[in-house]
C-alpha cells in the first residue's frame, strides 16, 4: 500500500519528466515507423516498464534478473538498431541548430586555409594545397611525411619554405587538420591547349581527374593562386573567390 501511494504523489518535475519520456518515445516510433526495427523498439520498452513497475513493486527475483540483463541490453540494442541509430545521427547532423555551430567553426578554419595561401602569395613561395574530399588520399600521405597538425598560416607559410625539407610536394587536409606534407602527387597527362604548366600545376590536375579533392596551387613566380577541381583547373583566382570556391567544396 505504501509503494502505492508513493507512486500517485507525483510533482510537478515527475509529471514533465513524464512527458519528456512520452516525446522521446513518441518520436522514436514516429521514426522508426516503416521499418523492421519498430517492433523490437516495442518490445525493449516493454522490457524497461517492466523493470520499472517491478522495482517499484519490490518484485526482487524479477528485479534481479532484469537488472542483471541491463549490460546485454545495451550491446544489444547498438546492434540491432545501429543503421537506426546512424540515421538518427545524421538527422541531428542536418539541424539548423546542429549546422549553425559547425558552419561557424567551419568558416574559422576556412579562413585560415585562405589567410596560408595569401601569406604564400605575399611571400612569393610556392605552395600545393590538397583538401581532402569523399575519396580516400591515405595512399598518398604515405609518400610524404605524416602529421597531425592544426590549420595555422605560419605552419603553412615554414613548410613551403624553401629552405624547409617539406617543400616540395604537397600538403594534404584532412577533417581539419594537416595530415601530410610533402606527397607526391600523381601528374596529368591531359595538356590544357596554348597553357605551359608546371609540376604543381600538372600534380594539381592529375589528382583533381583521380579524385573529388579541391587542390589549390600557389605559383611563386607570377605570386598567381589556381584552384583544381574535378579534372579542371580554374588560373589567377583571387583571394575573395578562393573561400567562396572552399565553402562550397565543403557545403
Amino acid at each position: 500500500m505504501g509503494g502505492f501511494v508513493s507512486l500517485i504523489n507525483i510533482t510537478v518535475l515527475d509529471l514533465i519528466d513524464i512527458i519528456l519520456v512520452s516525446v522521446i518515445v513518441y518520436q522514436a516510433l514516429r521514426f522508426l515507423k516503416g521499418t523492421r526495427a519498430v517492433q523490437m523498439f516495442i518490445g525493449i520498452f516493454l522490457i524497461f516498464l517492466v523493470t520499472f513497475f517491478s522495482d517499484i513493486l519490490n518484485f526482487r527475483g524479477l528485479t534481479w534478473i532484469l537488472n542483471g540483463l541491463k549490460s546485454i541490453w545495451i550491446i544489444f540494442f547498438i546492434v540491432v538498431f545501429q543503421p537506426e541509430i546512424r540515421r538518427v545521427l545524421t538527422v541531428l547532423g542536418k539541424s539548423k541548430f546542429v549546422r549553425y555551430f559547425i558552419r561557424e567553426e567551419r568558416k574559422t578554419y576556412i579562413d585560415e586555409i585562405v589567410k596560408s595561401v595569401q601569406k604564400l602569395v605575399d611571400r612569393g613561395l610556392g605552395g600545393l594545397i590538397v583538401l581532402e574530399g569523399d575519396v580516400g588520399l591515405k595512399h598518398f600521405y604515405e609518400t610524404g611525411t605524416v602529421l597531425n597538425s592544426s590549420i595555422n598560416s605560419d605552419l603553412v607559410v615554414s613548410i613551403f619554405s624553401p629552405k624547409s625539407p617539406l617543400h616540395d610536394g604537397a600538403l594534404i587536409i584532412k577533417d581539419e587538420k594537416i595530415v601530410a606534407a610533402s606527397a607526391i602527387l600523381p601528374l596529368s597527362e591531359n595538356p590544357i591547349q596554348g597553357v605551359t604548366l608546371g609540376t604543381r600545376h600538372r600534380a594539381a590536375l592529375g589528382l583533381s581527374e583521380e579524385s573529388d579533392a579541391f587542390i589549390i596551387v600557389v605559383s611563386e613566380e607570377r605570386r598567381m593562386i589556381s584552384i583544381a577541381e574535378k579534372g579542371v583547373l580554374k588560373r589567377d583566382v583571387d583571394s575573395s573567390t578562393l573561400e567562396k570556391e572552399i565553402s562550397r567544396f565543403y557545403l
